[in-house]
């Protein structure tokens, strides 16, 4: 068990941690592949599968996304085909602790404590993140309606955090009157945002809870989600946008050039970290 301020996974620990997320990127591929589930690699995940064919050497998560209605089905499948011994797929209908708007999959017999995050009740450990993609509206005018909307939400839900760390009193403060917001009110308002726009195929899919850089501030180009490739991962076959070019350079830009040598390290901050070894 690591017990540290300011730790960044590296070394032995960081190759044991991305041995720990691959076994839960193969269950999930399995699932998908089982149940006829559509899903992409995403982040970091999708450009080290492009890039270097698995993991970016010092990245430390693993990302996939896939469309609503896809994770519906993902969901009701590990109801029973999920290797409930070694996983437990979270989200907030799974876990009433738990606070994010995607899902994780986490592996059960580690710990996974993300830096500010101790005094959150939900379950850790080693964990890959699963992004749920809903539909953005076309219109200039409700485009930027929803997002602030999807901001108002991602507030809503991180005010526990914020109230407990935020600099100032005020924003401290803030996030306490926030804090009083039922949880499941901002997951009953990100659902209806999300049925409300699923209706109808649009041009941009975002994911309603995470902050998207600049570059791509309201979404990504639903075209591609239409269709899926495999794709190389650390010696092994994934799914993912056969469009990968456009989802890619939307989110990164150059992504094929390295970035600078002090940037290249884990970026979750962790507190408390267990890992074991793994067969993969």
């Amino acid at each position: 068990m690591i017990e540290a301020r300011e730790y960044l996974p590296s070394g032995k620990d960081l190759k044991m941690l991305q041995k720990i997320e691959l076994e839960m990127l193969i269950e999930l591929d399995r699932i998908c592949k089982k149940n006829n589930i559509s899903y992409s690699l995403d982040g970091g995940t999708l450009l080290g599968a492009v890039r270097h064919k698995g993991f970016i050497p010092w990245d430390d998560d693993v990302d996939v996304i896939m469309l609503r209605r896809e994770y519906s089905k993902f969901r009701k499948a590990c109801k029973k085909d999920l290797d409930e011994s070694r996983f437990f797929l979270q989200d907030y209908r799974s876990d009433p602790n738990y606070r994010w708007g995607y899902a994780k999959l986490r592996r059960k017999g580690t710990e996974h404590v993300r830096l500010g995050q101790e005094m959150l009740k939900q379950k850790t450990g080693v964990f890959i993140d699963i992004f749920v993609a809903d539909q953005v509206p076309d219109s200039y005018l409700l485009r930027r309606v929803h997002h602030f909307l999807c901001f108002c939400i991602r507030k809503m839900l991180y005010a526990p955090l914020g109230e407990a760390n935020s600099s100032s009193w005020l924003l401290r403060r803030w996030y306490s009157l926030l804090n009083k917001i039922p949880r499941n009110a901002s997951f009953w308002l990100r659902d209806l945002l999300a049925v409300c726009c699923n209706r109808k195929r649009k041009e941009l899919i975002s994911h309603y809870t995470l902050q998207y850089p600049k570059s791509c501030r309201y979404g990504l180009p639903r075209r591609c989600f239409d269709e899926m490739i495999e794709m190389e991962f650390e010696g092994r076959s994934f799914s993912g946008f056969k469009e990968y070019d456009v989802y890619l350079r939307m989110h990164y830009g150059n992504y094929m050039e390295l970035p600078p040598v002090e940037e290249r390290k884990a970026h979750l901050h962790v507190s408390r970290l267990g890992l074991m070894e793994v067969e993969v």
